[in-house]
């Protein structure tokens, strides 16, 4: 038996803007995971147990678009594996799907990286990522390919698509609230929907996705200088410029509203927007408190992250 796992992620700065190559920043969240294991079946086929999914079926019976069955295929058709092995897949995950903190790419990684070494198939963390980000864009349109970059690492990055992927050192560590909408939050959809409004009007937007990378450029240098105090009023900037862009909503508003009267130093949404996540800047002392009135707010769940 093989078995690998990766973590979620959560974005700090930088959403919608890094598709349109600006800098955006993210970092792991390793109290949630996926986890996949692989081993050798007694029955003919490669079979799949995902019961956070209520998946339990054989490969060919699944829709070749199915998101594991195209993992499962895109990488047998990468290994040129043509007589497709029998093997027992076991896929869990304690990562909320459509809520932004990665959970199809963690589910791709930790596949992907268990397939590779059960099958002896070498694959380095770069073309993990590389085929993570391909399977990305079958299910996300236009993806930043920050999801994928951050998982397979497992380390806070620094990204600009298509040309820079720095990890980067956390001068001083500090403490996240992660906050979910229990709204499901679709990434195509939200991009989908900025890009329609920047075909439209390009050099208003433009301008706005560039304070956005202004912003993550900025706050990457208060992370690797140990002065987060200062990302409060960066999330605050950069959530109200992700609001004109129509992919927050008023449960989000409602949730980042709530943590700065409890005393987080600053708050914003987080990934896609629209639902899924938001996240508060917050005292380790404080945490317990925030967390507890964001769900007095309305959050369905909450974590409490160190970034480290």
């Amino acid at each position: 038996m093989t078995t690998s796992s990766a973590p979620g992620k959560i974005i700090l700065f930088g959403e919608h803007a890094v598709v349109y190559g600006r800098p955006a920043l993210a970092v792991p969240v390793t109290q949630v995971r996926a986890d996949v294991e692989v081993s050798n079946s007694s029955r003919a086929g490669i079979w799949i147990d995902a019961p956070d999914i209520n998946l339990q079926a054989e490969l060919n019976r699944l829709p070749s678009d199915h998101p594991i069955a195209s993992v499962i295929h895109n990488f047998l058709f990468l290994a040129r594996i043509s007589s497709f092995p029998n093997l027992e897949i076991k896929i869990s995950s304690t990562i909320p799907v459509a809520s932004g903190l990665g959970s199809g790419a963690a589910v791709t990684v930790a596949l992907t990286r268990a397939l590779a070494a059960h099958l002896s198939y070498s694959m380095s963390d770069e073309e993990i990522n590389m085929f993570a980000y391909e399977i990305e864009k079958l299910y996300h349109g236009t993806p930043s390919g920050i999801d994928n970059t951050v998982v397979t690492y497992a380390k806070p990055v620094y990204f600009v698509k298509g040309q820079l992927m720095e990890v980067f050192k956390v001068g001083q560590s500090f403490t996240i609230v992660i906050a979910d909408t229990g709204i499901p939050a679709p990434t195509k959809e939200s991009v989908g929907a900025v890009r329609r409004l920047w075909l439209d009007n390009k050099s208003r937007w433009e301008s706005v996705f560039d304070k956005i990378g202004e912003i993550s450029f900025t706050a990457r240098r208060a992370i690797e200088a140990g002065k987060y105090e200062l990302l409060g009023e960066l999330m605050d900037e950069n959530h109200a410029l992700l609001q004109t862009t129509t992919v927050s909503s008023p449960e989000l508003d409602q949730l980042v509203e709530a943590a700065r009267r409890a005393g987080a130093r600053g708050a914003k949404l987080s990934g896609g927007g629209r639902g899924g996540n938001m996240i508060a800047l917050v005292e380790p002392e404080s945490a317990e408190v925030v967390s507890i009135s964001l769900k007095e707010a309305g959050a369905k769940n909450t974590i409490i992250t160190r970034v480290s």
